[in-house]
């Protein structure tokens, strides 16, 4: 008899007292074993999530950023033996009904990776042009640079087998982490799957942090952390030919 699959649903949670509750109200509808990481909320959102039985939460005393928060789940997943771990956002940008989707196509790759760009839906948001912009120009050198057929760098709505995690070795702690991570995914010759959501924004506002709010500076940034993971992956003079192929499935 074949093993039964125990998969995590993650929630990198920051300040987010307004959503939190509804959201994993929606999350435990879909998901058995619900994952916290609240990274140093001061908003009275710890508080909530300390009330509820349902779920288990870890505490990042300080904040430490998206990437970090994402690590010590990942950490998590693979300490208790998970085998695999589904990680969305706790904003409102992601549902949760599409979760079962991800744990489904994760049976044939390693990473399966929400795109807003595969497939039009209706009531689809239109992107803030900035952050359009500097996904579309880091999703071009992703592909360019590493033989990817990605649509979506930076959605954050992922599974991940286990053993794709013990290839990762995440130490960006900000929003720059997506880049590290197909770096490695390529280096390390994992297996890619891209499945449509739907492409809603809710914080139209969203803070990067500092100076990398302004978009150009992010941009410059986003370029140099890419240049960094290449160099440290031994791929800075890859040939684009071995990168990893990133299938599409039937559109749903």
């Amino acid at each position: 008899m074949a093993k039964r699959e125990k998969w995590l649903a993650a929630l990198p949670v920051y300040n987010e007292a307004e959503f939190v509750g509804p959201i994993l109200d929606e999350v435990a509808r879909y998901a058995n074993d619900i994952l916290v990481v609240d990274d140093g909320s001061d908003d009275g959102t710890a508080e909530r999530l300390d009330g509820r039985s349902d779920i288990r939460v870890l505490h990042h005393e300080v904040n430490r950023g998206y990437g970090a928060a994402l690590q010590t789940a990942f950490d998590f997943a693979v300490a208790e033996n998970y085998t695999g771990i589904v990680t969305l956002d706790c904003d409102g940008q992601h549902q949760p009904r599409r979760i079962p989707r991800f744990i489904e196509a994760a049976r044939s790759a390693d990473i399966v990776s929400g795109s807003r760009y595969l497939k039009r839906y209706e009531g689809d948001a239109e992107p803030p042009a900035d952050r359009l912009f500097i996904n579309r120009r880091i999703t071009h050198e992703l592909n360019r640079r590493l033989g990817l057929h990605l649509t979506d760098a930076f959605c954050g709505f992922k599974a991940y087998r286990r053993e794709a995690l013990e290839a990762l070795t995440i130490t960006d702690s900000g929003y720059a982490m997506p880049l590290q991570l197909w770096v490695q995914a390529a280096a390390a010759g994992l297996r890619i799957v891209e499945v449509p959501v739907p492409l809603i924004y809710l914080d139209l506002n969203r803070s990067f942090g500092g100076s990398l709010d302004h978009a150009e500076t992010r941009l410059a940034y986003y370029n140099r952390i890419l240049d960094d993971a290449m160099r440290s992956a031994g791929l800075d003079q890859a040939d684009p030919a071995a990168g990893v192929n990133v299938c599409h499935p039937k559109l749903g």
